[in-house]
């Protein structure tokens, strides 16, 4: 399975009989499946048929498509009122007008051209004929318009991957680098634990030596940053998994990154030494660079 971004786009255009359409599909990031669809209301049965077909094709993404269909011939140009709806819209203008006369309100009087100006209440002339030949061919049609936008989506996953793991290589050698750094400030640690235990029985009277060294031993186990360079090397191979695997895995690389964020923290939090320190802000720089990127993985 390979990895999909959530950017995408594709278009399409066809024609049948007197009919011709233009497709557009685009995508950006988001946390689930959201699907805007606007495709003709007359075509029975398509906007569910795409909606189930966007389903099993995708698992996260904001997508919009957008049909747009035109009738060629006499009728092309005819326009319509629709009674039901004007019919809705004098109700409602009715109303209006009386809630209005009993506040004592004035309003502007309601033209002919201003009711015609409302959604649905003007509307182009179709003939009566029977759809379904028509939405069999968009949806045959809507397949390869779905395989190009997912094909645009998983040449976006691969050069995301390509980033992604680019930055991996970076986060493990910086590891790589804090823990020879941790190893080199151990000797430091050592003498200043002694010094501050000579120092701690020397200024306290009746103070117990096993107790004060305790709690030194305490202070260097806090200080301690192994934990977090073998979790940030577990994160690094985890991550690398789920490129691998590929498919939908863009939540669990997501919470992959906030546990890199959380060592990297921690380990910068108990350097107590200026080039851990420095080690430990790159990394966060480096981890803050990747969930950017993870951001736009399906």
């Amino acid at each position: 399975m390979t990895i999909r971004s959530m950017t995408g786009f594709a278009s399409a255009q066809g024609a049948l009989g007197p009919h011709s359409w233009a497709w557009e599909m685009r995508s950006v990031n988001a946390k689930g499946l959201d699907l805007r669809l606007r495709v003709p209301d007359w075509l029975d049965g398509l906007e569910a048929a795409l909606r189930g077909d966007l389903g099993r094709a995708l698992a996260r993404g904001n997508v919009s498509l957008t049909l747009r269909l035109s009738r060629s011939g006499d009728e092309a140009g005819q326009l319509e009122v629709n009674q039901t709806v004007l019919a809705s819209v004098l109700d409602a203008v009715a109303r209006v007008e009386a809630e209005a006369v009993a506040r004592k309100a004035v309003l502007a009087p309601t033209s002919a051209a201003d009711l015609l100006g409302l959604r649905g209440v003007l509307e182009q002339a179709t003939a009566e004929e029977d759809p379904a030949p028509l939405v069999k061919v968009l949806l045959k049609e809507f397949e390869s318009l779905v395989a190009a936008f997912v094909q645009m989506r998983e040449a976006e996953g691969a050069a995301l991957a390509t980033v992604l793991n680019g930055q991996l290589t970076q986060v493990a050698a910086l590891t790589a680098e804090a823990a020879r750094k941790a190893e080199d400030r151990k000797p430091k640690v050592a003498a200043a634990l002694r010094a501050n235990l000579a120092r701690v029985l020397d200024n306290s009277d009746g103070a117990d030596p096993e107790r004060v060294a305790q709690e030194l031993a305490m202070l260097a186990v806090k200080a301690d940053v192994t934990e977090e360079i073998d979790r940030l090397g577990a994160h690094v191979a985890a991550a690398r998994d789920l490129l691998e695997a590929g498919g939908a895995m863009g939540r669990k690389l997501d919470f992959l990154m906030q546990e890199f964020n959380r060592e990297a923290n921690t380990l910068c939090s108990k350097a107590q030494n200026s080039e851990l320190t420095a080690v430990g802000l790159e990394l966060k720089a480096v981890i803050d660079q990747m969930r950017e990127q993870v951001q736009n993985i399906e």
